[in-house]
């Protein structure tokens, strides 16, 4: 079976890299971490660092954090461009999600998290693994309807598949820890495998630096790129930052926001010089 990739290195193109945060909570370290990351990496490569704001996530986002961070971007000391907002792109999304339904590759799902708890879902490293209740229903009924990903006739259009990780290496892609994966949300135009995707390509990344708690989902991402006819990105996955209970930063568990920090007076380049030296495989930053 025939390999597809384009192996195209970084270092051969301008290295474009991006920050994509979504607005509904406030920012914190770890955020502040990736965007150090992502933006150091291009600046010492003379290329483009940007800024895009992923504000599809329903009720949860919220127009009046985005200001607030910019604000707390420039007080770190980092300079960026800024490309248009995924609320401006909804178009995009659509017209991908009709491609892949007209080839048979998406269905309607109905079910809740508890039902397929109930029905067998397994826990993979994106979630829970959809047994595939829905799998045979091609018709969407009255209840509200996410859109799946076939995976199985994912597979057999793109063939074995292959990515980039800056640390891991040439990174096979293994869709049994996969599953029919969400691509349209019942709350929302496109899940994050689809949007992140088709932004990339549209913004001209070439190297994607997230955190590794993401690693697996470049799968998804991979094939969607092979499906919709998108160039492979490179990946660099890096460490996270943890609090002290040895869990990863984040908004839902009260990290502390950068805003608190900013107007309290800390010195911005100075906390990011502290981010800059943490090494993240288990680290805290008070």
């Amino acid at each position: 079976m025939t390999l597809s990739m384009d192996n195209t290195p970084p270092s051969a193109l301008q290295t474009v890299t991006r920050f994509a945060p979504s607005p509904n909570g406030p920012m914190h370290l770890g955020h502040a971490y990736s965007a150090i990351f992502a933006h150091d990496i291009a600046k010492q490569a003379g290329g483009t660092f940007l800024l895009r704001i992923e504000d599809i996530d329903g009720v949860r986002s919220r127009p009046e954090l985005v200001d607030d961070y910019r604000r707390n971007l420039k007080w770190l000391g980092l300079e960026w461009t800024e490309v248009p907002a995924q609320s401006t792109r909804l178009d995009s999304y659509a017209a991908a999600t009709q491609a892949l339904a007209e080839r048979g590759l998406l269905y309607p799902c109905t079910c809740t998290r508890k039902e397929i708890e109930a029905a067998g879902g397994t826990q993979g490293s994106d979630g829970l693994i959809y047994p595939g209740t829905c799998k045979e229903q091609r018709s969407v009924s009255d209840r509200p309807a996410a859109w799946r990903l076939d995976i199985d006739k994912a597979m057999q259009e793109v063939g074995e598949l292959v990515w980039t990780d800056e640390v891991a290496g040439l990174v096979t892609v293994d869709p049994r820890d996969l599953g029919d994966v969400v691509l349209v949300r019942k709350d929302a135009p496109a899940s994050y495998h689809l949007a992140a995707t088709i932004d990339d390509a549209a913004d001209g990344v070439t190297l994607v630096t997230r955190g590794k708690d993401l690693f697996s989902a470049t799968n998804i991402q991979r094939i969607l790129q092979a499906l919709l006819g998108l160039p492979a990105l490179h990946c660099h996955h890096h460490g996270l930052l943890l609090d002290d209970a040895g869990e990863k930063l984040a908004k839902r568990r009260g990290s502390p926001a950068l805003t608190e920090r900013r107007e309290n007076g800390e010195d911005g380049p100075m906390l990011a010089k502290q981010l800059r030296l943490q090494k993240l495989e288990g680290g805290t930053l008070a």
